[in-house]
């Protein structure tokens, strides 16, 4: 069992100043990575406005290259307090992926990957459908507080939990989406 951070889970209401958090971090990184930056985007649940979410910025890094990224970026992301974790490429291969704060729990969550990565669209179109249907986003908080209490310190039952949801969900987004292309 992979344990959480430094205690149980926990899903907190919405913090309005988690929008600012990215945009100060999106300039951090920004700053240290320069042009091999193409994108940085807010995911996760802290980037939908009102949806409850684990304390957690989530970003996602788009580079030109997973490949050369392992060889420049991460030295310049350490700088900035970021601990890359190789064992997670089993879990989410074709990312690298960072954590940053404290040993837990853990203010920030990076995942880098080549844009034309299938999970690059997943993630957005996800994020996008719960900025724009409330109804959808309520369903999901209710999700997380009940997997968050039942999972206590358990990350992999929380977030496998989640998996058919946010399956459903980003399959439901694609056809948003999709219909939204055609008008």
């Amino acid at each position: 069992m992979e344990k959480y951070g430094a205690g149980s889970i926990v899903v907190s209401d919405y913090d309005p100043n988690w929008p600012a958090l990215f945009a100060q971090e999106r300039m951090r990184i920004e700053n240290a990575l320069g042009a091999f930056s193409l994108a940085i985007e807010h995911i996760g649940s802290t980037a939908v406005p009102g949806l409850p979410s684990k304390p957690i910025i989530d970003l996602l890094v788009g580079v030109p290259s997973l490949e050369q990224a392992s060889q420049r970026c991460i030295k310049p992301l350490e700088a900035l307090g970021y601990v890359y974790m190789p064992d997670y490429a089993s879990w989410i291969p074709g990312e690298l992926f960072f954590r940053k704060g404290p040993p837990g729990p853990w203010t920030h969550h990076l995942h880098m990957m080549e844009p034309s990565h299938p999970r690059w669209e997943s993630r957005l179109v996800f994020r996008d459908y719960l900025r724009t249907h409330p109804e959808a986003a309520r369903a999901y908080a209710d999700i997380k507080r009940a997997l968050a209490a039942a999972s206590k310190d358990n990350i992999e039952a929380y977030r496998t939990g989640k998996d058919a949801f946010v399956q459903e969900t980003t399959a439901k987004a694609r056809a948003w989406r999709a219909a939204a292309g055609d008008r």
